[in-house]
């Protein structure tokens, strides 16, 4: 699974330069982060109503979408998927209240 996202994310990558009217991701980026983040809440609205409605195939593509949308915003702002693993990776072992408690405090 992660060996998939990182191969994405290494395509997201490349393809950022690429020709607009050759590629989504290219095409995405010219439009801004702005747009970039749009099309994530977009994704995500779109997942919580796959799951809602009970569709788990549905609710599948929809969070490949997602997934997908939030490694293409990553990639515009430099952040890497390591880096957010490595986050998920920090907070193991960590109550997910204390963990949100902590955040509040900083």
């Amino acid at each position: 699974m992660a060996d998939t996202l990182f191969r994405l994310e290494e395509t997201i990558r490349a393809r950022r330069a690429a020709d607009p009217s050759a590629s989504y991701v290219a095409k995405l980026t010219a439009r801004g982060r702005g747009k970039i983040a749009q099309k994530l809440g977009e994704e995500a609205t779109e997942t919580i109503i796959a799951a809602l409605s009970e569709d788990d195939r549905a609710l599948t593509g929809e969070a490949a979408d997602l997934l997908f949308h939030l490694l293409v915003l990553l990639a515009d702002r430099g952040v890497t998927l390591a880096e957010v693993l490595a986050e998920l990776d920090a907070r193991e072992g960590v109550s997910g209240l204390a963990e949100k408690a902590a955040r509040q405090e900083s």
